[in-house]
């Protein structure tokens, strides 16, 4: 079902037929990449504690969550997060599945490199656009002359269903839950790699966590990672909290590398999300306390973060060094691997040191999974610079406030009415950070 063209029956056969023989295999990396959550805390022995909070019932506890001046601080934040998902996801689409050097190729013909606005297909030559094409999907909504809103992508489909997911069965839902929300409300045909599998193995009477590793070939892409933000927007301050409940929803698609992608960055985010952050390298390591130290997702992280950290200049000219090393350790991954992506986004966001323009252009100049690493950096530098305001508006102006989604009942909603309701389903956290509360991990 990923495929451009169906697969001769036969060789589905024998693929099912070869899946099932190597998931019989035991895996050399289990005892340093777990899935399960008990495994994966104690290998992580800086993860984070959980946040003290108001006794349930308390006047604290009832009110709303955006009932005061600190709560609008934090609905400022998730708005600004919200449109740099959108703004850094939308630079992204029309570079999908192209190659690094077209990138670079077209970006420099059209006087755009390094990366520093939207793509334009003016002023390129036609032998150019026939032998680089745009992605198919995404050209006629992403290029600066026919931006108009947000074009549907399921960069944001996913934190709209991770808003339903906690409107309906609140911050203590299980996998199943999340399983049952996909079959309600997310078509078929807008889940791709490693969420196709598991919903055909849903369909096929399977159930979580048996979903994500059947006959899953993807089930360390990106594809959980990019359901995180939601998790750390609700759960300001509270990286471990966030991170618990990204794990709740990646195990439905997802295992080992391609969980932690989604908990590290459910992590990085909550960080973010506090206001309290120095900076945004303090929101990766964060970010990499929830991680198996031992693993490959920890080393990728470290290794983008690192090479980023190295490179002498801090220019967005210099960040090109960066990607021509982040592409020579991880280049011979798929585009869509957990792996190159995470590396590349800790790249991106160490090198800009949060800058919102700086950390989208320098993500999705890097290649692979364009749209979904730019809008994960977009999120973080959007939480970084606090408010609406402080976004440039050459990136939010075209998305004129307006976001098409396929999920029931949000197509055509506001940024600022998502970032109020995510406000809202926010768990409420304490005022001060004295307040928080050390408890061991089980």
């Amino acid at each position: 079902g990923a495929s451009a063209a169906a697969a001769d029956p036969r060789l589905r056969r024998l693929a099912d037929r070869l899946l099932d023989e190597l998931a019989l295999l035991p895996s050399p990396l289990a005892g340093n990449e777990p899935t399960d959550l008990a495994a994966i805390r104690t290998l992580c022995e800086a993860w984070p504690a959980p946040l003290a909070h108001e006794e349930p019932g308390t006047a604290a506890d009832s009110a709303p969550y955006d009932s005061d001046p600190h709560d609008s601080a934090l609905r400022e934040r998730l708005e600004a997060a919200w449109l740099g998902r959108a703004a850094g996801c939308l630079l992204g689409k029309p570079v999908e599945k192209m190659p690094l050097a077209g990138i670079r190729e077209i970006a420099r013909a059209t006087g755009n490199w390094p990366l520093n606005g939207w793509f334009t297909q003016a002023g390129l030559d036609e032998e150019t656009v026939r032998r680089l094409p745009w992605n198919r999907r995404s050209a006629a909504t992403s290029l600066a002359e026919n931006i108009d809103g947000m074009p549907e992508d399921d960069d944001l489909n996913y934190p709209v269903l991770g808003l339903l997911l906690l409107q309906r069965h609140g911050h203590g839902f299980c996998t199943d839950d999340v399983a049952t929300l996909w079959l309600d409300e997310l078509p078929a045909g807008r889940t791709f790699t490693a969420e196709r599998v598991a919903y055909r193995n849903l369909l096929d009477g399977c159930v979580p966590p048996e979903t994500g590793g059947r006959r899953n070939p993807f089930r360390e892409w990106i594809g959980a990672l990019i359901r995180a933000d939601v998790f750390g927007w609700t759960h300001p301050g509270d990286p471990g909290t966030a991170a618990e409940l990204a794990w709740r929803d990646a195990t439905l698609s997802h295992t080992a590398n391609g969980v932690y992608g989604e908990m590290f960055t459910a992590a990085v985010v909550a960080e973010a999300a506090s206001g309290t952050a120095p900076d945004v390298l303090s929101c990766l390591r964060t970010g990499l306390r929830v991680v198996p130290p031992g693993s490959r997702l920890m080393r990728a992280v470290t290794f983008g973060i690192e090479t980023a950290l190295a490179e002498p200049t801090g220019t967005a000219a210099g960040f090109e060094t960066v990607v021509d090393r982040l592409h020579e350790e991880y280049g011979h991954h798929h585009w869509v691997h957990v792996l190159p992506n995470a590396a590349l986004l800790a790249a991106a966001l160490t090198h800009a040191d949060g800058d919102f323009t700086g950390s989208i252009c320098r993500a999705v100049s890097g290649g692979w999974d364009t749209d979904s690493v730019g809008a994960t950096a977009g999120s973080v530098a959007g939480l970084l610079a606090g408010s609406p305001e402080a976004l440039p508006a050459r990136w939010t102006g075209p998305l004129r406030n307006r976001l098409a989604t396929s999920v029931g009942g949000f197509d055509g909603t506001g940024f600022d009415a998502l970032a109020r309701l995510t406000c809202r389903l926010a768990s409420p956290a304490p005022r001060t950070p004295a307040d928080r509360q050390e408890i061991p991990a089980p």
